[in-house]
Parts: C-alpha cells; sequence; structure tokens
C-alpha cells in the first residue's frame, strides 16, 4: 500500500485567507490520519500575481498554525524542487511528449484571431472554445514556423466524443461530456506551464496520492484525468471541499475583502481556535464535540464526514471558540495577548501591574479576541462615560434612581475598599430600598460603568476606585 502524500501548493500572491488555511489544514489532516506526508508546493508560474514575502507569509501561517511540513522549498526532500517556478525545463519536455505521442499539439493562433472567436462566442451567446485550427497543420507546417520563431502555445488535444468520469470521495461519480472540454493550454508562449499542466506533471513526480481542493475543479478535472491517461500514469483520489460562504451564500473571497488569517491573528484570535473553527467548515464529526486540539483531529478526522454542501463562515461561532481558547490561557500568556492593544490605545504608565493583573483577571472570560478588550475596559481609562439610548431609558425606570441613591450612601459609608465590602453595600441597597434583580444591579452597573452588561460587578467597582465611583453616582 502507497504512503498517503497529499499537497498544500499556493501562489504567493500575499495573506492567505480562510478558505486556503482550511484547505492546507483538511490536507495535513488526511496525510497525518494516515500516517502520510505533507508536502508544500510553491505554485509561482504566474509571475504576474507574485508578492514579494508571499512565501515567508505561507510558511509562517502553518508553523503558528501547528502544521510540519514534512517537504518543501526550505525542507528539501526527495522530489524537489519545490517551487515551479524552478521546473520550467521540466514541463516543456512533459509538454514535447504529449505533442510525440499525439495528445498535444503546437498552436501558432494569434491573439487576434483568438478574440475574434470570443467575439463570434460572444454573438451566439455560447461559451467561448478554441476551435482546434492548427490541429490541421502538418508536421512540416509545424515546423517551419518554429524555425521561422513563430510564437506559439502547446494545446492538449481533447476527444470530442463519450464521456470522462471518476469517483470524489466527497461527491461521488463525477462526469464530463467530453465534447464540453476545450483543448486547453499546457505550455504557455513564454515557456511557463499552465495550472493545470503544471499541477499533474508535479503530482506525479512528487507520487501525490491524494488531491485535495475546492469544488470549483470538479468540473475541470477529467482535463487532469485526460491527461494521466495520456502519459499511462495512475491518477491520485480526488477530494473536492464545498466552499465557505457568507451568511446570504456568497462565496468567502480574499478579492471580496474577506478576512484572511493574518486579519483575525491581527485582531487577537488564537490560532489554534482559528484552526479548530474551520475543521468544523464542512467536517462533521460523529459525536458533539467541538473543541479539538490538533492531535484530536488528527486521531479523528475522516474524509466520509465531509459535508458536499456549502459550509457558512459564521463569525459568531468563531468568536464563541476563540472565547473557549482564551479562558484556557494562563494568566500570563493572556497578558501576552492583550497588553499590545492595551498599550496601542490607552497609557498604561500609570497603571500598576496589581491593577493591570486585577483588571485581565475581570475580563478574561468576557472576551472572544484579544482587540475586543480595548472597548471593554474602556470605562477605566476615560473620565467621562456616555450612556447609550438603551441605557437612558432603563435608567428612567421606576425605582432606579432610588437604588443609585442609596447605594451612593452604602459606598460613602465604606472604610476600607474590598470586594467584600462592596458586595455588602449592593446586599444593603437591596434591603434598604427593596429593589432586586435587574432594578437593583443595572442602575448600579450604568451609573458607575456606563454599561448595561459586564462582568463581575463589585470587581469592576473595586477596580474603579472609590473616588471614581463616588463621582460617577453623583
Amino acid at each position: 500500500m502507497k504512503k498517503v502524500r497529499t499537497r498544500f501548493a499556493p501562489s504567493p500572491t500575499g495573506f492567505m485567507h480562510i478558505g486556503n488555511l482550511r484547505s492546507a489544514l483538511f490536507e495535513y489532516l488526511v496525510a497525518k490520519g494516515q500516517g502520510g506526508d505533507f508536502i508544500l508546493r510553491i505554485e509561482d508560474t504566474d509571475q504576474t500575481r507574485y508578492v514579494e514575502g508571499a512565501v515567508q507569509f505561507i510558511y509562517d501561517t502553518l508553523k503558528v498554525c501547528n502544521m510540519h511540513i514534512d517537504e518543501g522549498p526550505l525542507e528539501g526532500g526527495n522530489f524537489g524542487p519545490y517551487t515551479q517556478s524552478e521546473r520550467v525545463d521540466l514541463y516543456k519536455k512533459y509538454a514535447e511528449e504529449l505533442v510525440e505521442k499525439g495528445h498535444a499539439y503546437y498552436c501558432f493562433c494569434s491573439e487576434e484571431r483568438l478574440e475574434k472567436l470570443r467575439e463570434e462566442a460572444d454573438i451566439r451567446k455560447v461559451a467561448f472554445m478554441y476551435d482546434g485550427h492548427c490541429q490541421k497543420l502538418s508536421k512540416e507546417e509545424v515546423e517551419a514556423k518554429i524555425k521561422a520563431g513563430e510564437p506559439y502555445v502547446i494545446r492538449q488535444k481533447m476527444p470530442k466524443e463519450g464521456t470522462t468520469s471518476y469517483e470524489d470521495i466527497v461527491y461521488g461519480r463525477i462526469s464530463v461530456d467530453n465534447n464540453l472540454l476545450e483543448d486547453q493550454i499546457l505550455l504557455k508562449s513564454d515557456g511557463y506551464p499552465t495550472y493545470n499542466f503544471a499541477n499533474v506533471i508535479d503530482d506525479h513526480l512528487m507520487e501525490i496520492t491524494h488531491v485535495v481542493r475546492g469544488n470549483e475543479y470538479l468540473s475541470s478535472t477529467p482535463k487532469y484525468l485526460l491527461l494521466y491517461e495520456a502519459f499511462g500514469w495512475e491518477s491520485p483520489e480526488y477530494i473536492h471541499l464545498p466552499h465557505i460562504v457568507k451568511e446570504g451564500g456568497k462565496k468567502i473571497s480574499k478579492r471580496d475583502g474577506d478576512s484572511t488569517f493574518m486579519d483575525l491573528y491581527n485582531m487577537g484570535y488564537l490560532p489554534e481556535a482559528i484552526i479548530n473553527y474551520l475543521a468544523l467548515l464542512g467536517w462533521s464529526p460523529e459525536d458533539n464535540q467541538e473543541i479539538y486540539t490538533m492531535e484530536e483531529l488528527i486521531e479523528k478526522f475522516n474524509v466520509k464526514r465531509i459535508n458536499n454542501s456549502p459550509a457558512v463562515y459564521d463569525i459568531k461561532k468563531l468568536n464563541w471558540v476563540n472565547a473557549h481558547y482564551i479562558k484556557a490561557l494562563s494568566m500570563e500568556d493572556f497578558k501576552k495577548l492583550v497588553i499590545p492593544f492595551l498599550e496601542q490605545e490607552y497609557d498604561l504608565s500609570s497603571k500598576s501591574d496589581e491593577f493591570l493583573d486585577e483588571l485581565l483577571g475581570i475580563y478574561q472570560n468576557h472576551i472572544s479576541h484579544g482587540k475586543e478588550i480595548v472597548e471593554e475596559v474602556r470605562l477605566f481609562f476615560n473620565d467621562e462615560i456616555t450612556l447609550n439610548d438603551e441605557a437612558k431609558e432603563f435608567m428612567t425606570t421606576e425605582g432606579a434612581d432610588k437604588t443609585v441613591a442609596e447605594f451612593r450612601n452604602q459606598i460613602e459609608n465604606i472604610t476600607e475598599w474590598t470586594v467584600e465590602n462592596i458586595s455588602a453595600a449592593i446586599q444593603n441597597t437591596k434591603e434598604v430600598t427593596g429593589n432586586k434583580g435587574k432594578l437593583l444591579f443595572m442602575p448600579i452597573r450604568i451609573a458607575t460603568t456606563g454599561q448595561m452588561h459586564g462582568p463581575e460587578l463589585p470587581n469592576t467597582i473595586h477596580l474603579l476606585g472609590k473616588e471614581t465611583v463616588l463621582n460617577r453616582l453623583k
């Protein structure tokens, strides 16, 4: 039995968006769940889209997400080089081999001729397909054109009858009529391969056993299979993943400004939480477990449990998962996460370590990502508080002013400023006024913090300090 080998093959075009990261994760889990290898291959044949530093972004992201690369541009391996621009001569050799076997041909059509064909297709309201014009050229004509220096591409010669079928692990049997398959370009006029062709050559030579990718490639996979067939090679197994969509059904996309991994990371989402959440986008475990370590995902991941319907990206669910991980952090790690956000917004020079420890201890269980701490604790750094309309309306409730007045009286009589004495002041306010529940706690919270909800009220008031609390109550 062959060793399982999967590959993550991104283009170096910038930060990794979450769809790409989800693909990388599933590729990683398919390999590691079966004791296999996870390969990183950089697909940079489209040099116009290359972004300086993008390869390092990819490495940094995989490292911080705890995905170990077995072979790649930096790691090396027995199947390198692992960057496509360093393999160009290889693709030319295999494209020419297909020409010799009669499965491909040289095409000298000018861009003007192709544009005319496109315009004619538009007029007829049909999809553009190359008409195979250069298939008719004799060997002598081809040689003469090449000798004369005419630019050319190499196209795959597609069968025009029958169907090409394959079994996808997620979507089942997929069949495409061959007459719908265009004679696709394999080698461009600049000598670089197209995405489809380079993929087939590299996957074969790197002994990839499972190709995991988005379902937008479902209908183009027969082109890949016909290439494998033309070379006489065994094709890998295919696992096509459902799209990740936003609420409303639109596909999530980096081009539409949707979050990249670094966007989330820079907002204080934890990599392990992001990975945990992405694993649940399109995959459903057999039980109801929702929080997974990477080791647990490797152990429990089963490709048969991948859904074929779109996965909805729900920021609320991500926040829930991330909050779970934040709650589990040690105080030291929690400080590392949130202090940089606080330093960007506030002057902490006058705040003692004891103050910050107490502040963060109060809020650790009340935020869903690191940056959220900034707004949550604003009441401790601003002298003035402002109430929203809902808070203002609540403060007009009959009995609210009575609660605030009595609590102010109780606070003034506290001689030792402790959480226990503040709790006692709240209890005494309840007994004196007869107010309880919302009518007790809400007016006190609004008057002292400006907020209708928050963490433990006595702890919050204690941290604000007696002088500040009395000023706000007045």
